[in-house]
């Protein structure tokens, strides 16, 4: 199956007639898998991030379904929020010919054909951490934005606790020049104020469940980091890193699509 660019690209070599464009466009609009689920196949073409399967609330029969055929329409297919027992499933299923890689930290699989290749866009995503306990929702984002040919920078457990950790990880993004910088936290979720108050570059702050007590299960981190007074800070929903990964990959990519033009 063609992406958009192919097709359009075919019609100018006069390659393909409009008549068997038009029938191809039809093709990529949506992918259905029975009465499973609707997959919208073109999305990445249309919108510079695929679709995602989240595999949490599926069972492993349907999961399996799903990530097979969107893997014979795209060539690739990314699962978020994988049970032990989804992965052995996806594994068992796997196509010997398919590339499938397990990011346990994530919960993520990436399923691809052995003639996939990520295409580098010299988009630059810095990912830094307050504790360990966050580092799974960090490693989402970081899939998704290496998925998508960005460069990813990562420091884990950088929290204002030891607000000295801080400093030489930030000083190598600064010189990395990167786009944009994701920052993950729990608890009071002060890290990414603290960052944006001293970078010039958009931060995407994604507030952990890592919390108790009162405002437990992140429900304080993300109030904390919606009430942060420094600028240029924007915030996801709480744990989603996969939401964090796509925002700074659109930015990122957008910023070295122009970068790369002058």
């Amino acid at each position: 199956m063609y992406n958009l660019t192919e097709i359009l690209e075919k019609i100018a070599k006069k390659e393909l007639s409009v008549a068997e464009a038009e029938k191809l466009l039809k093709l990529l609009a949506v992918a259905e898998v029975g009465n499973i689920a609707r997959l919208d196949a073109n999305r990445e073409c249309r919108k510079g991030i695929p679709e995602i399967i989240l595999a949490e609330g599926k069972s492993a029969v349907d999961l399996v379904s799903i990530a097979f055929r969107m893997l014979s329409e795209r060539g690739r297919v990314i699962l978020s929020r994988c049970s032990e027992k989804q992965i052995r499933a996806i594994k068992k299923a796997a196509p010997h010919e398919a590339v499938l890689q397990v990011y346990d930290k994530a919960r993520m699989i990436v399923i691809q054909k052995k003639n996939f290749a990520i295409k580098p866009t010299g988009g630059k995503i810095g990912i830094l951490t307050a504790g360990t306990s966050d580092i799974p929702v960090a490693e989402e984002a970081k899939v998704i934005a290496e998925e998508m040919g960005c460069k990813v920078f990562t420091a884990y457990d950088l929290g204002v606790a030891g607000i000295h950790r801080i400093m030489q990880p930030l000083e190598e993004l600064i010189r990395e020049d990167v786009d944009v910088i994701i920052v993950v936290a729990g608890r009071e979720g002060a890290l990414p104020s603290v960052v944006a108050g001293m970078v010039d570059v958009p931060v995407v702050a994604v507030p952990t469940s890592n919390s108790y007590g009162f405002g437990e299960k992140g429900v304080s981190t993300l109030m904390a980091m919606l009430q942060s007074c420094s600028l240029g800070l924007a915030v996801v929903n709480i744990n989603s890193g996969v939401s964090a990964g796509a925002v700074a990959t659109l930015i990122a990519n957008r910023a070295a699509k122009f970068r790369n033009k002058a």
